[in-house]
């Protein structure tokens, strides 16, 4: 029986990501979104997810690779984790939406791939494929959800899998309630999602 409270992360996460501010890369061009930073390469394009009517910025999606990777980041207690229970009810939203979800382990640790009830361009009903991933830092959890040529072509899976690790966390260290989204902020550079120099 798996701890539900144990952090869920790569062995290697302090050195090869996904990062927490304290150990990014000072020097690296980092597009800064607030809680969350980007670095920012060739081909990558940046969406920010808008919450309607609120306004409040609510997820990164990062286009690349013939992929999407959506990322959140929700503040987490200190000692303890909160993949292993936030994916247990990221399950259970997909069962109950007729969806079906299949537990796995990846780099990250475990994982759900579900299939997703979605309406195609032309009318048809059909599951779309997503895969979750979640690591737990320090006082924080970064969730991605991964959809696109990532999920069939190993190729276009390395290299989302390293444009997560790539994520930074930016905590900060005010107080703030377990499970609520770390908030998102618009770049101050409207041209924030250059292509990084090689």
């Amino acid at each position: 029986m798996e701890d539900r409270d144990a952090k869920s992360a790569p062995a290697d996460r302090e050195t090869e990501g996904p990062f927490d501010a304290t150990e990014a890369n000072p020097a690296r061009p980092y597009v800064d979104l607030g809680g969350l930073k980007i670095l920012p390469r060739e081909g990558l394009h940046l969406r920010l997810e808008v919450e309607e009517g609120t306004n409040r910025v609510v997820a990164v999606g990062l286009d690349y690779a013939g992929s999407t990777l959506q990322v959140q980041a929700f503040a987490a207690p200190r000692s303890t984790g909160l993949w292993h229970e936030i994916r247990e009810q990221i399950e259970d939203q997909i069962l109950k939406q007729g969806g079906k979800s299949t537990a796995q382990v990846g780099v990250f640790g475990p994982e759900l791939v579900a299939g997703v009830p979605a309406t195609a361009p032309d009318g048809t009903q059909g599951l779309r494929v997503a895969r979750f991933v979640g690591v737990d830092g320090p006082r924080w959890l970064l969730r991605g959800v991964i959809a696109g040529e990532a999920n069939t072509n190993p190729a276009a899976k390395a290299a989302i899998e390293e444009l997560f690790r790539s994520v930074v966390v930016v905590r900060g260290s005010q107080p703030m309630p377990p499970r609520d989204l770390i908030p998102l902020t618009i770049p101050k550079t409207a041209g924030g999602a250059q292509p990084a120099g090689s």
